[in-house]
């Protein structure tokens, strides 16, 4: 059983976090009427007490709130490696503010009032950006589970196999004989579960192996 089985899949939720009760309210009732989970905090404090590193979906990010700033919350959960894609939505946007915004890693910027068929689309392309990240980091984690049960040698011949040097360049670069490399690139093909050559350096472009 890999790491990945072990994982507790945690339902997607967009997470709304607005110190404007009103606008906190209208956009939850907005989000639970298309049918998707949604959860509102009141200030970027209330957030971070709650905030867990499993927790999957996407925010709604407000920028002027008291005490925490959006901003300064966005660069927070930034360096604590968070996956959550962030949607800014405010009443007071500029330029510069967009532009760290993105710089931070939010995948979209939306300026009050706005439009809700609008906003949706945006929260829909946020969450649909979330599941491939998440899908990708389980295929890397199942990749590195993989690799890791590769022999010192096996993971020597598969480096110089996606590096494109045929079995009799390999064996004399190993000093081994070409029907042990063959055996051995068999059992790197089987282990990683590589269908061909060009999956099987896709899966070390992946690995950084």
């Amino acid at each position: 059983m890999t790491l990945v089985d072990h994982e507790v899949e945690v339902a997607p939720t967009v997470f709304v976090v607005d110190d404007d009760a009103g606008m906190r309210r209208g956009l939850e009732f907005l989000l639970k009427h298309a049918g998707l989970p949604v959860q509102g905090f009141g200030s970027a404090r209330e957030f971070l007490d709650f905030y867990q590193p499993v927790m999957r979906g996407c925010m709604l990010l407000d920028v002027r709130m008291p005490g925490i700033s959006g901003l300064d919350l966005q660069e927070h959960l930034r360096k604590k490696g968070t996956k959550l894609p962030v949607v800014i939505v405010t009443a007071y946007g500029s330029i510069p503010m967009a532009v760290r915004a993105i710089q931070q890693g939010a995948v979209d910027f939306i300026e009050k009032p706005f439009d809700g068929a609008l906003l949706l689309e945006r929260v829909h392309r946020a969450l649909a950006h979330e599941a491939q990240e998440h899908l990708d980091a389980q295929r890397t984690v199942q990749l590195r589970e993989r690799y890791d049960q590769l022999t010192p040698r096996e993971r020597e011949v598969m480096r110089l196999v996606v590096s494109g040097l045929l079995n009799k360049q390999i064996a004399a670069e190993l000093g081994i004989s070409m029907k042990t490399v063959e055996n051995h690139r068999a059992c790197v093909m089987d282990k990683m579960e590589a269908q061909s050559l060009a999956e099987l350096v896709k899966m070390s472009m992946s690995l950084g192996a």
